[in-house]
C-alpha cells in the first residue's frame, strides 16, 4: 500500500514580500539580534580544531598618498591584505573590520608608522596575537634614454609588507626589477665564430626579472633608493623611450655587462649587503631563455628571515618580465 503524505497547503509557507525594503531602517535593538556565525561557540567550528596563521581578506584597492623622495606627493591605486592569527578554539573573524581599521588610516600620507597603527587597531578589534599587512602597488619614475635624450615612465611592482609575530614586527619591501641579461657563454661563441671563420653570429639575451625582499631597519629606504641599488648591481635596466642611438647603445650595454643568473642574484647581494638600512633578504632572479624552452632561475638568501628548505611551488612563476 502507498504510503499517504500530507498535501501541501499555502498555509505552510510564510507570506514573504518580494518587494525590497528601500525605507527599512536598522536600529541598535535589530543589530543586537542579527545571528553572527563567525563569533559563535568553538561547538560550531569545522575540521580540525587548530589554530590558523593567516586569515583575512585580499586585494581590497584604494588610494593611498606617497611622498618621493624629492618631497613631492603621488597618489596611487593600492592593493591592500590584511590578515590576523585565529586561536585554536575561535571559529572565526569579522573581515570587514580589516577594511575598516584600514579606511580609517587610508586619508593620511603613507608612512610605516601609519601602516603599524593600522595593522595595530585591526588585531584590537579582532582580539589576536598576530597580524600583517601587504599593500601592493606600480610605483612610477621618469627614466632618461641612453643616448637621444629623450625620457618616459618606468613603472616598478612594489610590495610592501608589516608583519607581527610572537610581539616581533619585520618591515620588508619587495621590489621587482626587470633588466636584460646577455648570455657571456653566446657572447664568447659570438666573437669566436666571427674571428675564426668570419661568421656573422648574435649573442642572446632575455628580458629577466629578480624580486628582491629585504627586511628594512632604521632610516627610511625610498622607493628610488631601491632603483638605485638594482641599477648599481644590474645597469642593463630595461628601457622606455628609445631612438636608434640608444637602441645602439643599448646593445652596446648589454655587451659590456653579459650576466649569468648566478651573477645576477650575486651582484644584488653585494649591493644589499652593503645597505645599511636593509638586514635580511632574498633574491629571486628569472632569466626567461631567448634560447632555450625554459627559463633560468636562481635564488639568494641572507639571515633566517627568508631561510626556507621548501620553495613555493609558483615562486618563479610570479615573475613576469
Amino acid at each position: 500500500m502507498t504510503e499517504a503524505r500530507p498535501v501541501a497547503t499555502e498555509r505552510a509557507y510564510p507570506a514573504l514580500s518580494r518587494e525590497y525594503p528601500a525605507d527599512f531602517r536598522v536600529d541598535d535593538s535589530y543589530k543586537a539580534g542579527l545571528p553572527d556565525l563567525q563569533n559563535g561557540p568553538a561547538s560550531l567550528i569545522v575540521g580540525a580544531r587548530a589554530p590558523i596563521q593567516h586569515v583575512g581578506i585580499s586585494n581590497f584597492r584604494l588610494p593611498i598618498r606617497y611622498q618621493t623622495q624629492e618631497g613631492g606627493e603621488i597618489a596611487l591605486e593600492t592593493s591592500v591584505t590584511g590578515t590576523v592569527s585565529l586561536e585554536a578554539d575561535r571559529k572565526g573573524i569579522n573581515m570587514s573590520r580589516i577594511m575598516r581599521s584600514f579606511y580609517a588610516h587610508a586619508e593620511k600620507q603613507f608612512s610605516m608608522g601609519v601602516l603599524e597603527a593600522a595593522l595595530e587597531d585591526y588585531k584590537s578589534d579582532l582580539g589576536s596575537f598576530d597580524a600583517r599587512i601587504m599593500m601592493r602597488l606600480s610605483y612610477p619614475m621618469r627614466v632618461e634614454s641612453l643616448r637621444s635624450g629623450l625620457s618616459g615612465w618606468q613603472y616598478y611592482d612594489i610590495a610592501l609588507e608589516l608583519a607581527e609575530r610572537a610581539g616581533q614586527r619585520l618591515r620588508i619591501m619587495h621590489f621587482d626589477y626587470v633588466y636584460s641579461s646577455t648570455c657571456p657563454c653566446s657572447l664568447e661563441l659570438s666573437e669566436h665564430a666571427r674571428q675564426m671563420r668570419g661568421q656573422l653570429a648574435t649573442p642572446h639575451s632575455q628580458r629577466s626579472v629578480a624580486r628582491i625582499s629585504a627586511v628594512m631597519q632604521g632610516d627610511t629606504l625610498w622607493f628610488e633608493d631601491m632603483v638605485a641599488l638594482c641599477r648599481r648591481a644590474v645597469a642593463t635596466e630595461t628601457q622606455v623611450m628609445v631612438k636608434r642611438e640608444d637602441e645602439q647603445a643599448f646593445a652596446e650595454l648589454n655587451a659590456a655587462n653579459p650576466i649569468f643568473v648566478e651573477d645576477a642574484v650575486r651582484a644584488f647581494a653585494a649591493e644589499l649587503m652593503a645597505e645599511p638600512r636593509i638586514a635580511d633578504f632574498r633574491v629571486v632572479a628569472s632569466h626567461q631563455e631567448s634560447l632555450h624552452s625554459h627559463d633560468a632561475v636562481s635564488v639568494l638568501t641572507q639571515g633566517e628571515t627568508f631561510a626556507h628548505a621548501s620553495l613555493d611551488p609558483a615562486i618563479f612563476a610570479g615573475l613576469r618580465a
